[in-house]
Order: structure tokens, then C-alpha cells, then sequence
């Protein structure tokens, strides 16, 4: 425990990413008092821990904050990854937003006999009425327990995951069809390897259907509005990329390609990795939804009269690919010329230094739409912690209004009494 008088404020908002940076725009415009604390640089997670090449998976007209415009990009451009980190480095310059960059937080535990809480941080000690968790869902990389560290394969997560010449010569196992595996896969194939693509559940929207993005089908066909899906419920990835100026990714493409498509990685013996017989039904389910959205699009247009191209051929269905048919259920890497494995499974989170009672049994937080079930402590940057909508940069920002407003309202309860102070 430090020695030193604690350093005092009204809100301590923990990270400064896209979610940090739009919580403290809300708090300035209510006038609450509140410091950012970043363990690194503003967006430090779009700098370091995404590939070269990645861009954003919605178009620049979409994917921002209301306060500020990307000023280089047309509106149906993709931000790549460092483009996007400068964003959010602007737009906290243009708020002035107070964050302290290079300061970890170490420590949350509420204080005793009194509200608040105290906060250890590697720059000393804070203590602070409310604490908002900034932190995001992208915390801890998930490697499932599948193939051991001794097998003599290279392997890392799609968060280290950089460029082809980062990885030993040879051929590559990508497992996880989201939207890092589609697109890491398709790069790896490009720069000239052999790729087999691991296909579990997913989501398959259409980049774009008769000229209009994705994101806005979703937004006219009210989907970002989506509730959270019930505790429990399995999370279903989307295979959705704004690479190579967008486009819908089709694994039938990828398989066209030289992509080798296989089922999920099931198990693992002796240079041997096994696959479950789950393919066909998983890119089944992909294309039904895929075409589900062209025909509630198709409907939306009919209904109200809009002067949109037709788009036949996005209805067309490629023949199966041969990997499809006859699908691969066990692969001798060695044999296939298989170095290397990249992990796009995603993240788990690591909420170890918030020492309060507001998770689950399995560390997730407890939580309704980012207010937690412990007083004065918010989540913001979770995916669906109020809709569908809030894994996307303007759903986080329109989450971050909602927590401000609520803590508003919390600290307009607590003045009764002592203070004339108008409802906000």
C-alpha cells in the first residue's frame, strides 16, 4: 500500500481507447470532474496488438465519433489501423480529454466506511467516487489448450500476429473464420503460402448489397439494435472485412483461391490435428444468413419505394468447392508442410486488478448495459452491453453517453441536501 496522500477525483475512467476517449467527452459535457489513466499511448491496442494491414470493418462515414470527421478518407473508405489510432488521439486533443498516458492501474478495492474507492496505480495512489472500466473485451488472447508448446510449431494469436514475413517459411493453419481469420488468411494465401482455413460458426453479411454498405442495411432494418443476447447464449463471430476496399467475404472465394477450407479444430496427437465433421453445416449457415439479409433488404426497398440497382448476382450461390465436399477431418502437419498456427479465437478478459463484487462466477462482468451490479462501477467497451450495435467505434460512443448520463444522475442524488444544484 503507498505511503502517499492519495491524488482525488470524481471519476477514474481506466484505459484510453476508443472507449475511454469517447467516456471522457461525456463527463466533460455534464462538467464532472474525471482523469483517463493509460498503461500505454491513446489507442495503444490499434498501434501494437493488430496487424500491418488491418483496416476497420466499417466505412468511414460509419465508423466514428459524431464530433469529428476522418478529413483524408472519402465516406466509403476503409481506416487502417494506425489511421485509426491517430483519430482517437485527435479527437481527444479536440476535448481536451484529461488522460494520463503511461500509468497502469494496479489496484480498485472500495474504501471502508466511506464512498469511493481507492485506486494503486503505478504513478501512486487515486481515490475516486465512481471507476469506469475502459478497458474493452480485447484484454487477454484466447488460445484454446490444443496443440502443446513442445509440438515444435510456431504459434501465436492474431493479436501478434503482424505480416507473412513474421511467421517461418512454410505453410499455415489459421483457425477462427471472424473477420481477423478470414482476412489473415487471405493475406497469408497472397503472399504465396499454402493456408488451411479452420470454419467454426459464424455470422456472413454482405459488404454491400445495391450500393449501400452493410452497416446501413443494419441501420434502416433496425438490427444495431439488437438486445444483448440472454446470459449463457453462445457468442456466433462475424465474417465481415473492409479490406481491399470491401468485400463480402464468400469462403467458396477463398476456397477459390487456394484456401483449403476445413472444420473446427477439435483435437490434436502426435503432429496430427483432427477437425470436426462441422463444415458444411457451419458455411450453410453462413450462406442462410447472408441470404436472409438480401431478402429483408429486397423487402425493405419494395415496401418504401426506393430507387436502388438490382443486384441479381449477389443471390448466386458458388458450387461447393472440392474441400468442401470431401472435407479434410485429419491433417498430418508435418506432411501438409505446416509451420506455423495462428490463433483468431479470440479474447477473454482480465479484470484482476478490479478488486470489487461485480462478476460472474466465470470473471465476466455482472452488469446492465454497462452499469454494474456494484454501485459506482461502469463497464464501457463490451461487445453487445446495450445492443448489437456496441462493438462498433459509434455504438462504444453512444454507450459511453449512456454511463455519463447515468453517473449524472447519480451524482445529482447524492448532492440532496446539500446542495440547489439543477437535475441533470
Amino acid at each position: 500500500m503507498s505511503i502517499h496522500k492519495p491524488e482525488a477525483t470524481e471519476v477514474l475512467v481506466v484505459g484510453a481507447g476508443q472507449a475511454g476517449v469517447a467516456m471522457s467527452e461525456h463527463l466533460s459535457a455534464h462538467g464532472v470532474p474525471h482523469l483517463v489513466l493509460e498503461r500505454g499511448r491513446i489507442a495503444e491496442r490499434w498501434r501494437s496488438e493488430r496487424w500491418d494491414s488491418l483496416v476497420a470493418n466499417g466505412p468511414a462515414w460509419h465508423d466514428r465519433f459524431p464530433g469529428l470527421e476522418f478529413d483524408d478518407l472519402a465516406g466509403d473508405d476503409f481506416a487502417g489501423k494506425d489511421r485509426l489510432a491517430d483519430y482517437f488521439e485527435a479527437y481527444a486533443q479536440k476535448y481536451n480529454a484529461p488522460i494520463r498516458c503511461g500509468t497502469e492501474v494496479l489496484s480498485v478495492r472500495r474504501k471502508v466506511g466511506e464512498p469511493g474507492f481507492h485506486v494503486e496505480t503505478s504513478s501512486g495512489p487515486v481515490d475516486a467516487r465512481y471507476v469506469v472500466a475502459a478497458t474493452g473485451p480485447f484484454q487477454h488472447p484466447r488460445i484454446p489448450a490444443l496443440v502443446p508448446a513442445e509440438s515444435g510449431l510456431c504459434q501465436i494469436h492474431s493479436s501478434a500476429y503482424r505480416n507473412p514475413q513474421q511467421l517461418p517459411a512454410g505453410n499455415v493453419l489459421v483457425v477462427g473464420a471472424g473477420s481477423s481469420g478470414t482476412q489473415i488468411a487471405d493475406e497469408l494465401r497472397r503472399s504465396g503460402r499454402d493456408v488451411f482455413l479452420s470454419v467454426g460458426p459464424h455470422g456472413r453479411p454482405p459488404r454491400s448489397y445495391r450500393g449501400r454498405d452493410f452497416t446501413w442495411w443494419l441501420g434502416v432494418l433496425n438490427k444495431w439494435e439488437a438486445p444483448t443476447p440472454p446470459a449463457g447464449a453462445g457468442h456466433v463471430t462475424i465474417a465481415v472485412s473492409g479490406a481491399h476496399g470491401g468485400k463480402t467475404v464468400d469462403f467458396r472465394h477463398l476456397a477459390a483461391s487456394g484456401i483449403t477450407l476445413v472444420g473446427r479444430a477439435s483435437s490434436f496427437d502426435n503432429g496430427v490435428i483432427s477437425f470436426a465433421p462441422d463444415l458444411a453445416g457451419n458455411i450453410a449457415a453462413g450462406d442462410a444468413d447472408y441470404l436472409s439479409m438480401l431478402a429483408e433488404a429486397d423487402a425493405y426497398i419494395a415496401d418504401n419505394g426506393l430507387d436502388l440497382p438490382e443486384e441479381p448476382e449477389a443471390h448466386v450461390i458458388a458450387p461447393d468447392p472440392q474441400c468442401l465436399r470431401e472435407p479434410i477431418l485429419e491433417l498430418k502437419l508435418a506432411k501438409s508442410g505446416v509451420t506455423s498456427i495462428v490463433w483468431a479465437t479470440g479474447f477473454g478478459v482480465d479484470y484482476g486488478w478490479l478488486q470489487v463484487d461485480a462478476f460472474d462466477a466465470d470473471g465476466r462482468p455482472k452488469h446492465l448495459k454497462g452499469v454494474s451490479s456494484e454501485p459506482g462501477v461502469y463497464f464501457l467497451g463490451l461487445p453487445w452491453q446495450s445492443r448489437r450495435g456496441s462493438s462498433f467505434i459509434w455504438g462504444v460512443w453512444h454507450d459511453a453517453k449512456y454511463l455519463a448520463d447515468h453517473i449524472a444522475i447519480q451524482r445529482h442524488y447524492l448532492a440532496y441536501g446539500t446542495t440547489h444544484a439543477a437535475y441533470v
